[in-house]
């Protein structure tokens, strides 16, 4: 039998709960706020928050119960299911505003459309769109000293993925001491592509969690999770992105991915007699690549040259034909 002082404490102590709890009326006029774990013939058991009470039926005169509230979406599964806004800069498009983390498994089936498969009579490689016109990026060693390229593409076609080759590829620009190539499928039927937003390197901290996607050996669509080593590693003058997400031969030119399904670096290189050792090249020099990709336009004259050099202007040309 529950005492008076006893009651009054957990009518106070109920009052602080939330206005959707249970509320249990007793015959002597006072009520108990709080949640009805259990109704039994004999007794109903209530928590009140810091303790459970089993209370006598006989004592009860009506129970009401809150009705069931639904939950409210939180900000995070808001930022997931809502399409994440992005600025488009030249060639490539940049994420608006901070994204949602999401699993691996989530970002691979919305961003594999975008990863493909760069083949040459050399070897293979991988790479990925930077837009919906065809535009894609790939290491330059892939498609070094190479005239006949093809890129394959995995498209989703009634929830299955249809494989593509398209082989009007041309080289846009290349930059051989970045290791940087820029690619365009000018493919008659060539649909619109799907593509992938690029990140921020400078965004990035050691122990981040990211993956890449690619065709290591020649088996396409792989995907490799690690984390972020180090984002500083010096390696013949250059800095890269250090990774234990495998990278493989075929590997090279795809993408590495944070979590936030951005493009942070262009994985183009591994240790071989080590594991877990992958480096990337990072995005913001890509970023610079892209920015600048007149100076590195791909001259047809001269196919082994990475770069592209323009005519002086007219009148600085004419005072160098005038000197005697």
């Amino acid at each position: 039998m529950l005492k008076k002082p006893f009651l009054q404490a957990v009518l106070l102590l109920g009052c602080l709960c939330t206005t959707t709890a249970d509320e249990v009326q007793l015959k002597d006029k006072s009520a108990l706020i709080g949640k009805v774990l259990a109704e039994k013939p004999d007794q109903v058991v209530v928590d009140v928050g810091y303790t459970v009470l089993v209370v006598p039926r006989d004592q009860i005169a009506k129970i009401t119960r809150a009705e069931a509230a639904k939950p409210a979406k939180s900000e995070s599964s808001k930022k997931k299911t809502a399409p994440a806004a992005e600025t488009k800069t030249g060639l490539f498009a940049t994420a608006t505003g901070p994204r949602a983390e999401q699993t691996v498994r989530e970002l691979v089936n919305q961003l594999g459309q975008a990863v493909v498969q760069v083949r040459t009579p050399g070897g293979l490689g991988s790479g990925f769109f930077l837009n919906a016109e065809g535009y894609l990026i790939t290491n330059f060693h892939v498609v070094e000293g190479e005239t006949q390229i093809s890129v394959e593409v995995y498209q989703q076609q009634a929830g299955q993925l249809e494989r593509r080759n398209y082989k009007q590829v041309r080289i846009v620009a290349m930059n051989k001491f970045a290791d940087l190539a820029l690619l365009k499928i000018e493919d008659k039927d060539a649909p619109k592509f799907a593509h992938v937003p690029l990140g921020d390197s400078d965004a990035l901290a050691v122990g981040d969690r990211v993956f890449a996607i690619g065709s290591p050996l020649g088996l396409e669509r792989t995907v490799t999770e690690g984390i972020m080593s180090t984002k500083t590693r010096q390696m013949q003058g250059s800095l890269y992105l250090q990774t234990t997400a495998q990278i493989n031969p075929g590997n090279s030119g795809g993408p590495l991915f944070n979590l936030h399904g951005e493009v942070v670096g262009v994985t183009n290189m591994k240790i071989t007699f080590g594991e877990g050792l992958g480096f990337a090249i990072p995005i913001d020099v890509v970023k610079h690549f892209l920015n600048h990709r007149d100076a590195y336009a791909y001259d047809n004259d001269n196919p082994s040259n990475a770069y592209r050099y323009l005519e002086p202007p007219s009148r600085l040309k004419q005072k160098v034909v005038e000197q005697p």
